[in-house]
C-alpha cells in the first residue's frame, strides 16, 4: 500500500502553553478542569501570567494536529509514533507570520507531518493555555490566526492536491467554529470518492452552540469520536432524554448519512472506563490500560493521542480491535508525559 499522504488532518494549529498551576489560578480565571473553552476578555492576562509565574512548556498543538502527529508516528512500521513514514500524513490550518508560526512549521516537519499552513499577516499564531492540576487539565484556546483560515486557501490546486491524495480525512469539531465551508468541501469530496471522513465532537460547547454546522458535517461522517461528557451533551441538545453513553453511541451511529459505502462507527472514550464502539447496531466495550495514579502526569492530549493511535492502524486497514488497542496505547503513553509529547519510538506491537 502507498502511504504517502494517506491521512489528511485539517484544523486549528495552536501553540500550547502548558504549565502546572494551582486551584487559585483556576478560580481567578473561572476555568474548570477537564474542560475546553475559547478565551474571553477575562482570560487575556492569563497567558502572560502563565509564562511569567509558572514553569511553562511550549508544544505545537491544536486537537487535530496532535492526532496527526501521533498517527504519523505509527503508520507502516508500527514501530514509530505511530506511522513512521515521513509524509504519510498531511495537515492544513492557519498560523501567523511570526516566530511561533515558524516554530509550528518546524515542529510539524520534525514530526514527519507534511504541514501546509495558510500564513495570515494580520493575526498572531494561535495559542492554547493548558492548565494542569493534579494531572488533570483545562484548555483555554485563543485562536487568533487559527480563526482566520479561508476556504480559498484549500481550493488552491497545490493544497487541494493533498485532499485528492488522502484516503482518510480527520477534522476535530473545533474547526466548525472557523471554516464550516472548508469542512463541507472536504466532506463532499470524501463522500463522492468513497473516502473515509472522520470528525470529533471535541467539546461540549461545540455540541451546544454549533449544532447546525455540526449536523451538516455529521451527514458525511464515517467515524465519529468523542468522550462521554461530549456524547451526553450531544444527546441532551437533541432532547434524547438519556445519559446512557452506550445508547447514545448507538443512536449517533444510526443517524442518516450521505454515503452508504461505509457504515458510521461511533467511538466514545470514558477516561479510565472502557471505550465504547457502536457499529452496525451493536455496541462493543474495550478495556483501557489502567495507569496507577502516581504515574499520571498530565491528561492533556489524551483524547487526541487516542484518535492518533486509532488512525495509525485504521489507515493500515487493521481491525477495530487493533485500532482501539493502538489508541489506548498512545493515550496511555501521553498521560505519563507533560503535554501531547511522546518518546522517540513507541513499543506498540
Amino acid at each position: 500500500m502507498a502511504y504517502e499522504g494517506i491521512l489528511l488532518g485539517m484544523g486549528n494549529p495552536l501553540l500550547d502553553i502548558s504549565a502546572v498551576v494551582d486551584e487559585e489560578f483556576l478560580k481567578k480565571y473561572d476555568i474548570k478542569l477537564n474542560n475546553a473553552i475559547l478565551a474571553e476578555e477575562k482570560h487575556v492576562s492569563m497567558y502572560d501570567e502563565l509564562a511569567t509565574k509558572y514553569n511553562v512548556e511550549y508544544i505545537a498543538g491544536g486537537a487535530t494536529q496532535n492526532s496527526i502527529r501521533v498517527a504519523q508516528l505509527g503508520i507502516p512500521s508500527i514501530n514509530m509514533w505511530m506511522l513512521q513514514i515521513p509524509g504519510a500524513t498531511s495537515y492544513i490550518g492557519c498560523i501567523g507570520k511570526d516566530k511561533f508560526g515558524e516554530e509550528m512549521k518546524k515542529k510539524a516537519k520534525d514530526s514527519g507531518v507534511n504541514g501546509h499552513y495558510y500564513e495570515d499577516e494580520t493575526a498572531p499564531t494561535g495559542t492554547c493555555a493548558v492548565c494542569v492540576v493534579g494531572g488533570e487539565r483545562s484548555l483555554v484556546a485563543n485562536l487568533s490566526a487559527a480563526n482566520c483560515y479561508k476556504s480559498e486557501h484549500l481550493k488552491k490546486p497545490e493544497n487541494w492536491a493533498f485532499v485528492e491524495k488522502a484516503n482518510y480525512i480527520y477534522i476535530a469539531g473545533f474547526f466548525l467554529t472557523v471554516s464550516p465551508e472548508s469542512i463541507q468541501l472536504v466532506a463532499e469530496h470524501a463522500a463522492a470518492k468513497n473516502k473515509v471522513f472522520m470528525m470529533n465532537l471535541s467539546a461540549a460547547f461545540i455540541c451546544e452552540f454549533f449544532r447546525d454546522a455540526q449536523e451538516k458535517a455529521l451527514w458525511y461522517v464515517d467515524y465519529l469520536f468523542g468522550n462521554e461528557t461530549e456524547a451526553k451533551t450531544f444527546a441532551k441538545v437533541r432532547g434524547w432524554e438519556t445519559e446512557n453513553v452506550e445508547e447514545i453511541a448507538l443512536r449517533i451511529s444510526a443517524l442518516p448519512k450521505a454515503s452508504g459505502t461505509h457504515k458510521r462507527i461511533t467511538v466514545i472514550t470514558q477516561g479510565c472506563d472502557p471505550v465504547i464502539v457502536a457499529d452496525d447496531g451493536k455496541v462493543k466495550m474495550f478495556p483501557v490500560i489502567v495507569l496507577p495514579k502516581e504515574k499520571l502526569v498530565d491528561t492533556n492530549g489524551a483524547g487526541d493521542a487516542f484518535v492518533g493511535g486509532f488512525l495509525s492502524q485504521l489507515v493500515q486497514e487493521r481491525s477495530i480491535e487493533d485500532c482501539v488497542r493502538a489508541g489506548c496505547y498512545a493515550a496511555n503513553v501521553i498521560i505519563q508525559r507533560s503535554g501531547c509529547t511522546y518518546p522517540e519510538k513507541p513499543d506498540f506491537e
